[in-house]
C-alpha cells in the first residue's frame, strides 16, 4: 500500500482508493445488470445460488514431503482433524520429470514436496485414504499426465471405478513460462498434451477437473492483482482455444475447467478481484466461444493465502496474516481454500503449525457470520467499484496479451514475465524505502529473534528413493516396458491422445522419469530466450 503520510493510497495493482464512496462513484451502475444474482450470470455474487448458506468451501490443506509414506501419515492427520481435501505437493525432480536417481535429482529428492518416482509411491502416499470418499488435488503441470493416469492406477487397485475420482490437476503449463520454470517440452507440444488429458478425462474420469489455470504463482513472483487476473484467464483463453481447434466442443470440457488465486492481506482489493474475474470469465465464454452451458461460464477457483507475504521475522505474525487472507478468499467466494501455517517462511510446517492453518478455516467457517449470508459486500460502494475499475484494468492488459497474438506469443516475447517482474521491483523499492509497511521487517522489529527448530527433511530419502527404484527395475518386465515405451514414443510423433500408450507404459511400471523421458526425446525441450527487462 502506499505510504501512510500519502493523501490517497493506492490498491496493490495501483488504482487509487477514495477516502469515501457513494452511488455517484459507480457511473450508471444497475445493480441487476452488473452483479445479478447468486449462482447467475455474469456470476459476480458467487457460481451458486446459497453460496456458503447451503455448503461451506472445501478446507483443502497442501502437504507433501520427503516420502510417501511420511506424507501419508501428514494426510491422514490432516483428515483427523477435518480436513475435506487432499492437496499433494512434489518434489522438484517429480516437478521437472526427473526421476529420484537421476544426476540433476541430487540434492533435492523430498524437499520441496514429496517424491514419486513410480506406482509404488503412489500405492504408499494414498495407503489407507478411500480414493472415493476424498477429492485430491495435485500440484503439478508439465508432468501432469503421468501422476493422473498412477492416481486412476491406485483407485482402480482400491476397487474404485474412475467414475468415482473426484478432484484436480494443475496441468497449467504456461504460467511455468511465466513465473515458476518447472517446464519440460516446448509450448506447442504441451498445449497438445493438455488437449490430450482434456479428451481423455472426457472419457475416462468424468468427473475430474483437468486443470487449473493459477494466478498464485503469477502473484507470488510479484504481479498485482489486475496481472494476475488479466495474464490468468489470457492463458486460460489459450487453453480453450487448444481444445476448440482440436475438435472438441466447448461445453464439453469447460465445465471442468478450474483457477487457483491468491488471497493476500489486501482485504477489499481481493474481494473485488474475485467478483471481477467470474464476470470477465463469463463474458469471454459465452461471447468469444459462444458457451450455452451454464457450467462452461462459471469461473469456479481454489485459493491459497500469500506465501510471499509470509515474513521469517516474527512468523507468529503470519497467524494475523493468513487468518486475514483466508477471510478475504471466502468473503470473494472461493470454492476450496488452503491457508499456509506460520512457519512456511522459515521452513516445511510442523504438525502443529499444519494444524493452526486448518483451524483458522475452521473459525471462519464455525466462529463467524460470514456464511450466514451470501456476498455479504454486495452493493458496498467501495468493492463494487474496485471491482468495475479492476474489471477495466484488467481488460486492458489482456487486450495487450491479444495484440501480441495471445498468450503462447506473449510468453515467447517475454510479455508477461518483464510485466510481472517490473510489479516485483517497484513492490521492493516500496518495501526497502519504508513506503510499504511490513510489520517485523521494516517497522516494529524486535531486537532478537526468538529461536525457531524448523522442520527438516532427513537427507537419507534421496538414497532411499533411490534404493527403491533399483528395486523396482530389477524385478519388472524389462522387455515390456521397453516395448511400452516405443509406443509412447511413436504416438507422440503422431496425432494420437499420447495419455492411452503412457497409461500402457506405467501399468508396466515405467517410471514417471522414464515416460517424460520418452516425450523429451521426441517433443525436445523448452530453452527460454534471453530477455531484458528495465526495472523503472
Amino acid at each position: 500500500m502506499a505510504g501512510e503520510s500519502d493523501s490517497v493510497r493506492h490498491t496493490e495493482s495501483g488504482l487509487p482508493i477514495a477516502p469515501v464512496y457513494g452511488p455517484e462513484a459507480l457511473d450508471g451502475w444497475d445493480p441487476q445488470r452488473r452483479i445479478g444474482v447468486p449462482g447467475g450470470y455474469p456470476f459476480t455474487r458467487g457460481v451458486h445460488p446459497s453460496m456458503y448458506t447451503g455448503r461451506p468451501w472445501t478446507m483443502r490443506q497442501y502437504a507433501g514431503f520427503g516420502t510417501a509414506a511420511e506424507s501419508n501419515a501428514r494426510f491422514r492427520q490432516l483428515i483427523a482433524h477435518g480436513t475435506t481435501g487432499l492437496s499433494v505437493a512434489f518434489d522438484l525432480p517429480t516437478q521437472m520429470g526427473y526421476d529420484s536417481d537421476a544426476p540433476l535429482a541430487g540434492g533435492e529428492v523430498g524437499k520441496a514436496g514429496v517424491a514419486v518416482d513410480s506406482a509404488d509411491d503412489l500405492r504408499a502416499l494414498f495407503d489407507g485414504i478411500p480414493l472415493d470418499r476424498v477429492s485430491t488435488s495435485m500440484t503439478i503441470n508439465a508432468p501432469a499426465a503421468p501422476l493422473l493416469l498412477l492416481y486412476q492406477l491406485v483407485g482402480e487397485e482400491q476397487g474404485v471405478t474412475s467414475s468415482q475420482l473426484t478432484g484436480t490437476i494443475q496441468n497449467d503449463v504456461l504460467k511455468e513460462y511465466i513465473a515458476r520454470g518447472t517446464y519440460i517440452f516446448p509450448p506447442g507440444p504441451s498445449l497438445r498434451l493438455t488437449a490430450d488429458i482434456f479428451r481423455y478425462c472426457r472419457a475416462e474420469i468424468p468427473r475430474w477437473n483437468t486443470i487449473s489455470v493459477s494466478g498464485y504463482h503469477l502473484a507470488e513472483a510479484g504481479a498485482s492483482p489486475v496481472q494476475e487476473v488479466a495474464f490468468t484467464l489470457a492463458n486460460a483463453i489459450a487453453y480453450v482455444r487448444t481444445a476448440v481447434d482440436a475438435g472438441m466442443d466447448v461445453d464439453d470440457f469447460a465445465p471442468h475447467l478450474s483457477f487457483f488465486f491468491v488471497a493476500r492481506t489486501t482485504l477489499l482489493e481481493e474481494i473485488a478481484k474475485f467478483r471481477a474475474a467470474r464476470r470477465m470469465w463469463a463474458r469471454v465464454m459465452k461471447e468469444q466461444f459462444g458457451a450455452e452451458n451454464p457450467r462452461s461460464l462459471m469461473l469456479r477457483c481454489h485459493t491459497q493465502t500469500a506465501g510471499v507475504q509470509l515474513t521469517a521475522q516474527q512468523p507468529e505474525v503470519n497467524l494475523v496474516r493468513v487468518a486475514l487472507q483466508g477471510l478475504a478468499a471466502v468473503l470473494g467466494g472461493t470454492q476450496s481454500l488452503h491457508t499456509n501455517a506460520f512457519d512456511e517462511a522459515l521452513a516445511l510446517p510442523t504438525d502443529t503449525s499444519a494444524r493452526l492453518a486448518l483451524r483458522t478455516q475452521q473459525v471462519l467457517r464455525y466462529e463467524t457470520d460470514i456464511t450466514a449470508t451470501v456476498d455479504p459486500f454486495a452493493g458496498s460502494y467501495a468493492v463494487e467499484s474496485m471491482t468495475d475499475e479492476l474489471e477495466a484494468a484488467a481488460d486492458r492488459l489482456m487486450g495487450k496479451v491479444a495484440e501480441l497474438g495471445g498468450a503462447v506469443a506473449a510468453v515467447e516475447q517475454g510479455f508477461q514475465k518483464g510485466e510481472i517482474e517490473r510489479n516485483a521491483y517497484r513492490i521492493a523499492r516500496e518495501t526497502d524505502a519504508g513506503e510499504r509497511v511490513v510489520v517485523g521487517v521494516n517497522r516494529f522489529r524486535l531486537d532478537e529473534e526468538a529461536p525457531y527448530e524448523p522442520l527438516r527433511v532427513d537427507p537419507a530419502i534421496e538414497a532411499g528413493q533411490v534404493s527403491r527404484l533399483a528395486a523396482l527395475r530389477s524385478v519388472r518386465d524389462g522387455a515390456a516396458v521397453t516395448a511400452a515405451l516405443s509406443r509412447l514414443r511413436r504416438a507422440a510423433e503422431g496425432t494420437g491422445n499420447v495419455l492411452y500408450p503412457m497409461r500402457e507404459a506405467l501399468h508396466s511400471s515405467a517410471t514417471v522419469g522414464e515416460v517424460c523421458d520418452a516425450l523429451r526425446e521426441v517433443w525436445g525441450t523448452y530453452e527460454p530466450r534471453a530477455q531484458g527487462c528495465e526495472l523503472t
